[in-house]
């Protein structure tokens, strides 16, 4: 039978099909990934056991059941939300039984149905269906669109060899559109859900223009990959052509005694030579350049291996800088570049005199710890600028990776040395100042632990065979000067904080600022600017109130961010021709900065009962704080607020435990809390707090609430408690005594342990502050507290 007719007989049963009335019950078979169209036959294997008694019973009936198919064909049982809603009825042709478990039927597509309800599960489901009526219209679109449908689909044909060449025959002589659009799906092999998303479409215009796109996607893919693999046949010829041409080039060159002695190969000979090498670097050299001469230019290792031997010879390995060992003008360098921070500058002075002494000294191996903004990365650059090295700053906040520091072995696809051969790389130098920015930000997952992988490259007991992933051969990294940042040292691993000199760089006060402003901010901010320094003069006391209104912080940097928005207003009002010069006084800080930011918690303090005044180290400085504490009827609760941590929850149960148990000595009514609830709250609920050092002010704020006696308002305390009434030594004492002047304080009490680290607090401060060291929490009793008759407020 010919194509014409055997379309013919699909389109003329197809509308007999159409004319069929359907059951409003059908009998429903789940299909794994397959989709069956009206006017289409098709076999199917049926294997599950409710499915062929289905089949039975259907054969007994009218032969005529609903195919569905289910939306995850590795579920074994669907249930009804697993199959689709929209399906197709069948009739069934014929059935073989092709063993004890399987049956193979043929089947014809009648109409589309969608599902209403389920009526029946077992033994096999049975729906009420509703047929879907499918109209044939006729239009110039529908035409143009079958036509197209036909052109693609005969391309697709031609370049794929799943799709048999006689289909194109059958689909071009097809005139109904709607049966075209099913017989070309279910053609194509294509995702099921695309199928059913074309069973489910009832308007033929839609459905031809759906098909068409799927087809045309079709097409570009079979189009690309016919292209891909022509272009692949195409390489390997023309690779071919060129090894033979260039073999027979070799051998014509050996011949006439021609061969060009500058050849790339000779180029990196010459190089190995040269670079000055250890002998395990130039022995892996050398070894990689006669695996490179073995091998064809066109094979795929030839670039990784050249890039290796090109990493291997562009590293100094023994090029470095001559170190300035004049104390004088690196003590000059380092004071031009910043203001104060003694410490440091001593340290790099003791560094270049002992070189004088000791030649071949290691590399010194610093840690600079303090609040942002403090210029721990300038110091380093300027650190450089003193020594005379090149400077390599490497950025560590956010590092999971050990690769980033090791790097990746040659065997992963793009590999590259790790940031610290890349850093020496760039400097062109075995003895740079090398910078790990933000030590303390480094992070670990299932890549490593990068904290771990610099345990090497910071010891100098071990660095000066720094060995490398990619590279494989040892790099001394003894000579180079690394210098780490960061901002706190609790998240430091303790092996690694052991391997470095810790340095701390604590905030400035105002005066220092003040300073800082005048001889490095103001020029710098003028200068990017444009303005010169007779057309705005910033006046001490605008600095000030800048320092104390609109700043807080332990660095300079929101400090040169508002001296910038100076200089912007200035630089504005100039070039509008409003004014030639400015002298920004005290009174211009509101027009050019807006309202005051930060207010003096001096007005916070009342002498009241149950209010005490605490400091507070912060890791932008340090800040005082207020402690509440009241007493109402209850039972027997305490209820902390304030966002507190674990360990400032516990320093407020041991002050309550204490007055507990010390209440004769106290003065406190021994039956207090049995009736009672004490509630201890620490303003500025929104920032976490912790730590023990405000133990100290929690026993005064309760002390002070169950005696009734005041606090005196100008008393700023820290310290941690015992339950034996010891006052322990706490840290970050420069920045609290700083914070304390800052705010107006009048005396600080301390922990007796705590009175040498007053060494690190400036002159001025000290002058200004009256200090009280105790051992015993009941020594600050008569410190701090006044009688009821004393409770006007002291000044």
């Amino acid at each position: 039978m010919s194509n014409n007719e055997t379309n013919m007989k699909m389109e003329t049963q197809h509308q007999q099909d159409s004319t069929i009335l359907l059951s409003q019950e059908l009998a429903i078979l789940p299909l794994k990934g397959t989709v069956i169209y009206p006017g289409l036959a098709l076999p199917l294997i049926i294997g599950r056991s409710r499915s062929i008694q289905l089949i039975d019973d259907a054969l007994a009936g009218d032969k005529m059941i609903g195919v569905i198919t289910q939306k995850d064909p590795k579920v074994e049982d669907p249930g009804p939300e697993e199959m689709y809603a929209v399906g197709t009825a069948v009739s069934i042709l014929k059935m073989v039984r092709v063993s004890d478990h399987d049956i193979r039927v043929v089947v014809q597509g009648i109409r589309r149905f969608k599902i209403e309800r389920f009526v029946q599960q077992e033994p096999y489901y049975v729906a009420q269906v509703l047929s879907i009526e499918e109209a044939e219209p006729q239009s110039l679109e529908i035409e143009a669109l079958m036509g197209n449908i036909k052109n693609v689909f005969t391309k697709v044909v031609e370049l794929s060899p799943q799709v048999p060449s006689e289909i194109t025959s059958m689909i071009t002589n097809l005139k109904s559109p709607g049966m075209l659009a099913d017989f070309v799906i279910s053609s194509l092999n294509i995702p099921v859900e695309e199928k059913q998303q074309i069973l489910e479409t009832i308007d033929i215009s839609t459905r031809l223009k759906r098909v068409m796109e799927i087809l045309n996607r079709e097409l570009q893919v079979l189009e690309l990959g016919q292209k891909i693999q022509t272009q692949v046949k195409e390489g390997i010829d023309r690779n071919q052509r060129e090894y033979y041409l260039r073999e027979q080039l070799k051998a014509i060159q050996q011949e006439l005694g021609e061969e060009d002695e500058q050849s790339e190969l000779e180029e990196l000979q010459q190089r190995i030579e040269k670079a000055n090498m250890p002998e395990e670097a130039a022995k892996a050299a050398q070894k990689e350049l006669e695996r490179l001469k073995r091998m064809h230019p066109a094979a795929a290792e030839y670039t990784v291996s050249r890039t290796y031997l090109d990493w291997l010879l562009d590293l100094p390995w023994s090029i470095n800088t001559a170190d300035n060992l004049d104390i004088l003008q690196a003590r000059t360098v380092l004071d031009e570049d910043h203001y104060d921070l003694e410490k440091v500058k001593k340290r790099i002075i003791e560094y270049l005199a002992v070189r004088q002494l000791k030649k071949d000294m290691k590399g010194p191996i610093l840690c600079f710890v303090g609040p942002p903004g403090v210029g721990k990365t300038s110091l380093g650059r300027s650190i450089a600028r003193a020594l005379g090295r090149k400077f390599v700053r490497i950025s560590l906040g956010g590092v999971h990776d050990e690769a980033e520091i090791r790097g990746h072995r040659r065997t992963y696809i793009g590999a590259l040395p790790g940031r610290i051969i890349q850093g020496i790389k760039k400097a062109e130098s075995n003895n740079p100042l090398f910078m790990l920015d933000e030590v303390d930000k480094l992070g670990a997952d299932f890549r490593g632990d990068p904290s771990s992988a610099l345990l090497e490259v910071l010891d100098p007991e071990q660095n000066f065979s720094f060995s490398d992933h990619y590279l494989e051969v040892s790099f001394d990294l003894s000579k180079v000067m690394f210098i780490a940042t960061a901002n706190i040292l609790q998240t430091i691993p303790s092996a690694l904080q052991d391997r470095m000199e810790i340095l701390e760089l604590p905030g400035y006060t105002e005066e220092e600022k003040l300073m800082i402003a005048k001889d490095f901010l103001i020029p710098k901010q003028l200068q990017e600017h444009g303005l010169q320094a007779e057309q705005l003069q910033l006046m001490d006391g605008a600095l000030k109130a800048i320092i104390s209104s609109y700043t807080r912080e332990a660095g300079v940097r929101n400090l040169e961010r508002e001296i910038a928005t100076v200089c912007r207003g200035v630089a504005k009002e100039i070039v509008e021709g409003s004014v030639e010069s400015v002298c920004f006084t005290e009174e211009l800080v509101h027009q050019y900065l807006g309202p005051i930011k930060f207010y003096s918690e001096l007005a916070e303090r009342t002498a009241e009962t149950g209010v005490a005044t605490g400091l507070a180290w912060t890791p932008t400085g340090g800040d005082i704080i207020f402690v509440e504490a009241t007493i109402m009827p209850g039972q027997k609760t305490l209820t902390l607020t304030g966002q507190l941590g674990e360990v400032m929850k516990e320093s407020a149960q041991a002050a309550l435990s204490y007055v507990r148990s010390k209440y004769r000595e106290l003065g406190v009514d021994k039956d207090f809390y049995e009736h009672g609830d004490i509630h201890i709250h620490v303003p500025a609920g929104s920032v976490p707090k912790d730590g023990p050092s405000a133990g100290v002010t929690m026993f005064t704020a309760l002390t002070s609430l169950l005696t009734r006696r005041p606090i005196r308002n100008d008393i700023a305390m820290t310290g941690e408690i015992t339950l034996r009434g010891t006052v322990l030594p706490v840290g970050g004492i420069k920045e609290k005594v700083l914070a304390a002047r800052r705010a107006g304080i009048h005396t600080v009490i301390l922990p007796k342990k705590n009175e040498k680290d007053l060494e690190e607090v400036p002159e001025n401060a000290k002058r200004d502050l009256k200090f009280e060291f105790i051992q015993k929490m009941d020594e600050i009793i008569p410190l701090v507290l006044l009688e009821p008759r004393e409770q006007e407020r002291v000044q």
